[in-house]
């Protein structure tokens, strides 16, 4: 695997809820990370949130991710500073703690190193007083889970140099998250200006009884925040203006901006009773769940959307289906070709999760989900024989032309899924092959079969044609190897072949 990232080691100063999210995700991006954090329980609240981040990313995508970093806990800020090429400081929200912090790292971090605030809304201005390198701190506001959710607002101050922009972009990118540059610096940026006003709002609708907060957040999931997953504000209303767009949702509902609806000027008192009131319904909310659990769910239905919008749009993505999808793209260019399997046995080739996105009405895993399992395993086989995705950018590929799958049982949400793959037949244009598919852990059981037949491609020509010799040196040992393999049972069976044999006995 060639580095995912323009970096290789990166330093968090916090492990809290945000600190965690940024460990998680370098990480999984198989950068190396140190950290400082002087909480006593550092190390566990950190251990839990990259567990989650890692269950999350085995449901997210199948595509091969680097080896995971490093990671390394210091005993003191210089430490966890010393080597990194990105320090991302993510301590609580107090200007001062934040300015002495930051003088600390600056002092101690190499000349080179990038050093990220993730303050929610202070100026980076104010941030970089007194630093002896101002022009490489910058502002990176992410949004909790890090490990998931892909934005980061970018905000320079007065002293930031624009290749410090540029760079912090480039890490962010290569890591799978989008950097957003705000043009000017404004306390609390864009996302949190938003969210505040909606957050004063909601407030006051509690305080007044016109709702608790279970029916306000009702009004928010079942409503635009499906709309505001996909396409945001703007876009959405710019549908709401019918076929005249934008302009004409302007001129229709713009003159309501001015009616007296809002509470958003005044700022409710979170006295005693308000903060106990909203806290009892919040209890009554979460219905016992933990936070880890809440957590887990939230995940769930995060990878869950993102898959939904991966798929969207043609099959191009849409908004963080887009980015996912390039992410993966990236992934699977940089992907090592499988390791020499050995062919004295069907080649495993695959394992994965079944995801919350993949499950059916029934609460199984769907039908077309199978297909795409069996996709997977097939092109983990083409990797290895030197098919992979540079190849088909050069104008070659292996077709699908055929496949037969079976079900034999049910897979189910969670459930660890392993494919094997065993070459029946091949020639210079086709691939035979036959893939089983396992569910479980420690004592599987066999779930699908499929039978594909592949023809080789020249794309540019559009017709079949001869692979190459050096993707055929790679297959015939394994398919030399497989012919001495018994023929396994369900191969070569037409759909209701069992079902007619068993009723002719």
């Amino acid at each position: 695997m060639t580095r995912l990232a323009p970096i290789s080691r990166a330093a968090c100063i916090g492990g809290g809820v945000i600190g965690g999210g940024w460990i998680a995700r370098f990480l999984l991006a198989g950068i190396d990370v140190t950290v400082f954090d002087p909480h006593p329980e550092a190390q566990r609240i950190v251990g839990e949130v990259i567990a989650n981040a890692e269950r999350a990313y085995g449901l997210l995508t199948q595509a091969p991710l680097p080896p995971r970093g490093r990671l390394a806990f210091c005993a003191s800020l210089d430490e966890a500073v010393k080597d990194a090429e990105w320090v991302q400081e993510s301590v609580p929200e107090r200007l001062d703690l934040k300015r002495s912090v930051l003088a600390q790292i600056d002092a101690a971090a190499p000349a080179g190193a990038l050093i990220g605030s993730s303050t929610s809304g202070l100026l980076p201005s104010d941030l970089q007083a007194g630093l002896g390198h101002p022009e490489r701190l910058f502002v990176a506001h992410p949004y909790n889970p890090v490990y998931l959710l892909p934005l980061a607002e970018i905000v320079g101050g007065r002293a930031t140099a624009p290749d410090t922009i540029e760079r912090a972009k480039a890490v962010l990118d290569a890591i799978g998250m989008k950097g957003v540059v705000i043009a000017r610096e404004i306390e609390a940026f864009v996302g949190d200006r938003l969210l505040e006003a909606l957050w004063r709002e909601a407030l006051w609708l509690v305080k007044d009884d016109i709702c608790d907060v279970e029916t306000l957040d009702d009004v928010i999931r079942y409503s635009f925040g499906l709309r505001w997953a996909q396409m945001g504000l703007f876009q959405t209303y710019r549908i709401a203006g019918g076929e005249a767009g934008m302009r004409h949702f302007l001129a229709q509902f713009g003159p309501c901006l001015k009616w007296p609806w809002t509470r958003l000027t005044d700022v409710v008192e979170l006295d005693d009773a308000l903060v106990e009131k909203i806290g009892a319904q919040s209890d009554a909310q979460a219905g016992g769940l933990s936070i880890r659990e809440l957590e887990r769910i939230r995940d769930e239905n995060l990878v869950g959307i993102l898959q939904a919008l991966k798929a969207g749009h043609g099959g191009a993505g849409w908004g963080g289906g887009a980015l996912l999808a390039g992410f993966e793209r990236r992934l699977l260019a940089g992907a090592r070709a499988p390791a020499a399997a050995d062919p004295s046995g069907p080649l495993e080739l695959l394992e994965c999760r079944v995801s919350p996105a993949w499950i059916d009405y029934n609460g199984h895993m769907t039908e077309h989900r199978y297909l795409q399992v069996f996709g997977d395993t097939t092109d983990a086989l083409l990797r290895l024989i030197g098919a992979d995705l540079a190849y088909v950018e050069a104008g070659h590929s292996y077709y699908t032309v055929e496949t037969h799958i079976r079900h034999l049982d049910e897979a189910h949400l969670g459930e660890t899924l392993r494919t094997t793959c065993q070459i029946l037949a091949m020639d210079e244009k086709r691939i035979h092959l036959f893939h089983r598919l396992f569910a479980g852990s420690g004592a599987e059981r066999e779930v699908a079969s499929a039978e594909q037949m592949l023809l080789h491609v020249d794309v540019a020509a559009g017709r079949t044609g001869p692979a190459p010799e050096a993707v055929l040196a790679r297959l015939r040992p394994i398919a030399d190897a497989h012919a001495r393999l018994a023929v396994p049972e369900g191969a070569g069976r037409s759909v209701g072949a069992k079902r007619v044999a068993a009723v002719a006995e």
